[in-house]
């Protein structure tokens, strides 16, 4: 009777023993899985995700125009049309800033402070958004910069300037390499900084002030920015 007593306690014990063994290995699987599936997720994210910085903010109004408007408040609405209509195409957006204000009390950290949010977002392409000023009131039209040495950010400066062009056919300017501008030369990601127009001449600066010319600025953007993160 005791023997097989003995007997029953240690047949369940094996039993219980190999059902939890193939559970525990089920629950291993199950949890390697959804770790691979989610890092492969994030790395798939990081190929749809733009960081749009709207130039200046807060105290630093950025340039005036010859009518008198700031800068900063362009840079904040068009830069804000850009993030809406990329979400609507499914492109996951960070924005440097979403209201009048900047990331840090100086200039210079400011600007810090924007190169290390793009630097840690990884993302696919950054697209700082800034108008431009001359001393000859004539100079007028949209102009992408990039970093010279960076290959990537020459051909997305590209993409955009041609985007840019098809609502102005007039404007003959081209992208241009610069290795002084600090987000330039200091972001490990593709970044462009987007001069959309001269607020040192007065039709062009009624233009850039004016909601519908910033929504047609927009479009342009937001197209450049999917043919270049699409691969076109």
């Amino acid at each position: 009777m005791v023997r097989k007593l003995g007997v029953v306690v240690v047949s369940a014990f094996l039993i219980a023993l190999i059902f939890l063994c193939q559970a525990g290995g089920a629950f291993f699987r199950e949890g390697f899985m959804e770790r691979e599936t989610s890092g492969k997720a994030s790395a798939g994210t990081k190929d749809r995700l733009v960081v749009i910085d709207p130039g200046h903010g807060g105290a630093d109004g950025g340039k005036v125009g010859i009518n008198g408007v700031e800068e900063k408040e362009i840079n904040l609405k068009i830069s804000l049309k850009i993030e809406k209509m990329l979400k609507e195409e499914g492109v996951q957006v960070i924005m440097t800033r979403t209201r009048d204000e900047r990331l840090a009390e100086n200039q210079v950290e400011d600007l810090k402070a924007r190169v290390a949010l793009m630097n840690e977002a990884e993302p696919a392409l950054v697209v700082s958004v800034h108008q431009n000023s001359y001393h000859e009131e004539g100079v007028t039209g949209a102009q992408v910069f990039y970093y010279t040495d960076s290959a990537e950010s020459e051909r997305a400066a590209g993409v955009l300037q041609g985007a840019l062009k098809e609502i102005d056919p007039e404007n003959t300017k081209t992208a241009k390499g610069n290795r002084t501008y600090y987000i330039l030369k200091k972001t490990d990601v593709p970044v462009v900084i987007a001069e959309c127009g001269f607020l040192s001449n007065y039709e062009e600066a009624e233009r850039l002030a004016d909601e519908e010319y910033q929504q047609e600025l927009a479009e342009a953007i937001t197209k450049g920015i999917l043919q270049y993160i699409n691969g076109n």
